[in-house]
Order: C-alpha cells, then structure tokens, then sequence
C-alpha cells in the first residue's frame, strides 16, 4: 500500500499522526517542510503517496504552494490541508485549491484518521483559482462552529445553488453572503442587498422588481428593480421571514422560472440571478403559524448554513476584540489600545445580544472613549458593567460554555495555536489548544468539576437525590420567558441535552459507546446529538 504523506514543521503533530495511523495499519511517511516532498517526487526512486495531508504555515513554502503543485502533478491525488491559523480565506483558499478537506487545529485524531481513511477512496474536489476576500476580512474564527461556516462557503464556492442562511441579528449573515458572491462564478456581477424588513410594503414590491412610468402616483420615470440590478449577479434578500406574504408569491414565480413584471408593466423579464436569504427567524415555525408559504421555504432552503451566535464562539472574542480594537485604530489614526486579562475576562461573561456586530461596535467606543492604552474593567462601557436584563439572560444561557472558564493568560495562547497532546485513552486521542479551566457551571450556581462522577456537584450535593436542579430549571426558564423569548423550549432542552451528553462521557472519558449506554438511548442516536449540538470538535 502507497503511504500517506505527512508534511508540518511541528515534530509533535507528525508524531501523533503517524502513531495514529499506525495504530489504524496505514503507512506513512512525514516530511518538515514542501520542499523536501517536492525532493521526494523528482527522485528516481521516490514514492507516490496515496494521500498528502499538509500543514500550512511553515518555513519556506506554505501548505497552498505545495497544494497547487501537487495538483498540477497529480490532479486525483486526496489533499488534506490543516492548520492551526483557522480564517475564511484559508478554508477557501484550500477548497478552490483542489484540497479533499480542511482540517482545523486542535483535531480529534480519531476523526482525522476516519477522514484520512475517507480520502483514500475517494478523488479529488473541484479545483479552481484563490483570491482573498477583502470585504470579509472581519469573519475570523477558530471555534469548530465557524470552521463549519468557512467549510459551507468553500464547498460552495463553485455553485450556483440557492443558500438560505439563519442566525441571530448581528451575527454576520451578509457577510457570509458576500463571501458566497465573492467566492463563487458570479464574483464579476454585482451583489445587490436588500432588507426586506427595512422597507415598507407598499414599497418593497417596487423595489424588487422596479416599476413602470405612471405605474402609480409619483412614479414619473421607469424604475429597474433589484432583480434587474442583479442580473448576472446575486441578490441577497436579508429578514427573509418578514416579507409580507403576497410577496412571497411573487418571489417563489421567479425562483421558479427565472421570470417576473415590473409594476404596471405587461412584458416579462427575464434575471439570471442567485438568491441568497437571510432571516433570524425561525422560519418553519413561521411556515406553521400560515405566516411563510410552505412551498418558498422549501425553494429558499436548498442549502442552508447555520451563522453561529458570538455566545456559541466565546474562544473567539479575544482574536475578534483584537482585529476590531486595531481596525478602529487604524480608521481613526491612533495606537491600537489592549484589554487588560480582568477586562478580557469581562467580556466573555457578557451574552453579547447584539453578536458580532455589537463587540465592534463597543471596540470602537473603547477607542473613543478609554483614557489609556490599557483597556481596564472600569473603562468597559455601561452596556458590558452592568447589562440589561434581557443581556443578563443571554450571559446566563451561555454560562454552562467551558469557554466562560478559559483563564486569559490562556487565551493568547491558544490563539497562536500552540497544541499539547492531552491524555492517551481508549476513546481516542486529542488534541487541543493551551488548558483550559475544568469546570462546567450548572445553572443553579454549583459546579461538576471535570472528572468528578456527574452526580455529584463541587458542593458535595447529589443530583439524582432531590429536586433542586428542576427548582433551578424553572427559576431558570421564568426569567427567559419573562423577557418575550420564543425559544425557550428549544434552548434549555439543547442545553438540558448537552449536560446529559457532558456528563455521560467524562464519566466513560470520551468512549461514546460506553456513554450511550449508560444513557440509554442508542450509540448513532448519541451521534446524532452531538453533532446536533455542534460537540463533535469538543468529544
């Protein structure tokens, strides 16, 4: 059997590799650097590897290089790429590139061993060129939830389909959608936005498929429509579920055929256009209620990606805070300012309602507005020190994230990806960023520290003997119900779920077979939970 190539500079993760695939029968064989796999093929007497996965950031030539070459040598051979600096353009980059997969570190070696294994049946992706993506420089992350986004955007990078994206306000949904556009076939189109909720009724049809003259009082000229003005391009229709519904009519007409009428007018017109939605809105609910036309979302929901709350990637506020702290800087002409580690710890208690787009927001008035250089708890704003009660309720949701419990001298650090290789077991090894702190918050304020048998609480009370957690619970789900949430039920059974699932396995220490059955339900019904719950990079 060809051996699997493993290229990285850092002699750990080409340590553990190759004692994974090892254990799993695989051949490897591992080089330091591109230049030495480069050195390995033009010899006489080289190999061919079965599959190539590359790290890419290291001396010399990056792991996109080597891809590039490698593919212009063997169009059919599997790339994995894998690196610890997790952005959108390198995720992208690796797709449009020709890579099989994009593995962000820290990676489970279980799962990089099954992908491995994957990719030696299968050939290569679609290939295409790279570019940066200037107006999306802001959608960083390294939280597993995000590096599903960038891997959606890049699998659907050559693709003309249909996209329907959903998430809370402020969390980035046009930008995402702008990276679609700017990524895919269209890129030399435009990217005509519109907000569906910002525009009265009355109006909105206009401004969708424009109007002829004398069409009505006032519309003294011919009037091309955002579909017109997309042609070619994409249109992203963003609070999809608020448009009104004889509408909704109108738009599924031209999702269907392509065809539609200005206002007044009697000629169709034909737009080539892709439509990308966007809602926060829970639009099957909307669909139940008779407020959305079943057959739109279903037209609408071809491909959907899920924008994950700034709350759900609390490991990536401290990378976020740096990025919008140096952009304002830039913008205004002054130094970059620093949190203080008792700051940064401040800002990841806080729900941040307003997601992404409200730590911007509060990056550019810490610019403003702290005296010094060094942003310190009392310089945060009034919104951060003392929260609305609706934003205590957000925080208090995302309060049992062992991301809450990562000291902020371990921050930097694991943001400038260095691994260490955790406990050897028989649930398989992992790999993951500097320690983390080991306690799970319960919402009625006790804690189950790592380890300990998930009955029993760091107070030393038992779970299972008395009904103080569901005294908790309803003191828990009657302030989120009293602040006019919609989806209370969804979000304390998700959470109820993830404990259950937490517990289980740190009791089995990561053996899902063992844990499913101490749960009673099914080993794929276990599965299928922690993928649900977005767990996978964290089990």
């Amino acid at each position: 059997m060809r051996p699997i190539w493993i290229v990285d500079d850092d002699q750990s993760i080409r340590f553990v590799l190759e004692k994974a695939l090892l254990k799993a029968s695989l051949p490897t064989r591992s080089f330091t650097n591109p230049h030495e796999v480069i050195a390995a093929l033009d010899a006489d007497e080289g190999e061919v590897p079965s599959v190539v996965i590359s790290d890419i950031r290291m001396p010399g030539t990056t792991g996109l290089a080597l891809l590039q070459t490698l593919k212009q040598r063997m169009p059919k051979l599997p790339i994995i790429i894998m690196t610890a600096y997790s952005d959108l353009d390198s995720a992208v980059s690796a797709f449009q590139g020709g890579a099989f997969e994009y593995l962000p570190k820290p990676f489970d070696l279980t799962k990089a061993v099954e992908l491995i294994q994957r990719a030696l049946s299968e050939s290569e992706r679609h290939s295409g060129s790279t570019e940066s993506l200037d107006s999306a420089t802001e959608m960083l992350g390294q939280a597993p939830v995000m590096q599903d986004v960038f891997r959606a955007i890049g699998r659907l990078s050559s693709s003309h389909v249909t996209v329907l994206i959903t998430g809370e306000s402020g969390s980035g949904k046009e930008l995402v959608a702008r990276a679609l556009h700017q990524h895919s076939p269209r890129s030399d189109g435009a990217f005509v936005a519109i907000n569906t909720a910002a525009i009265p009724k009355d109006l909105l049809e206009s401004e969708l498929f424009g109007h002829e003259r004398g069409a009505f009082t006032g519309a003294q000229t011919m009037r091309r429509g955002r579909f017109e003005q997309a042609d070619g391009g994409t249109l992203f229709l963003d609070e999809i579920g608020d448009m009104p519904f004889d509408l909704q009519t109108r738009l599924l007409r031209v999702l269907s055929d392509g065809h539609f009428y200005r206002v007044g007018g009697h000629q169709a017109i034909k737009a080539n256009v892709r439509v990308i939605a966007a809602t926060h809105q829970d639009l099957e609910k909307r669909v139940r209620e008779g407020l959305f036309r079943e057959d739109l979302f279903h037209r609408l929901n071809v491909i959907r990606i899920r924008l994950p709350a700034l709350r759900e990637r609390q490991e990536d506020i401290p990378l976020l805070t740096r990025h919008f702290l140096a952009r304002s800087a830039q913008q205004l002409g002054v130094e970059p300012k620093r949190l203080s580690d008792p700051a940064l710890q401040h800002l990841l208690r806080f729900g941040f309602p307003g997601n992404v787009r409200q730590l911007e927001n509060i990056c550019h008035w810490l610019t403003v507005m702290a005296p010094m250089q060094q942003i310190d708890v009392k310089d945060l704003p009034p919104e951060v020190l003392q929260p609305s009660p609706a934003a205590q309720d957000v925080a208090s949701l995302s309060a049992s994230s062992p991301v809450l419990a990562v000291p902020a001298a371990a921050v930097a650090p694991a943001l400038q990806a260095g691994v260490v290789l955790d406990g050897l077991h028989g649930g398989g090894e992992v790999i993951h960023t500097a320690p983390m702190a080991g306690s799970t918050p319960w919402p009625g304020g006790a804690e189950i520290a790592a380890g300990t048998p998930a009955s029993t609480l760091s107070d030393g009370s038992e779970l299972s003997d008395d009904a103080a957690w569901q005294t908790d619970l309803r003191t828990h789900a009657l302030a989120l119900l009293r602040t006019g949430r919609t989806d209370v039920w969804d979000t304390l059974t998700q959470r109820f779920e993830r404990t259950l699932i937490e517990a289980a396995l740190s009791t089995t220490r990561g053996r899902r077979i063992e844990a499913s059955l101490k749960l009673g339900i099914g080993r794929n019904t276990l599965t299928r939970k922690i993928q649900e719950l977005g767990m996978d990079a964290q089990v």
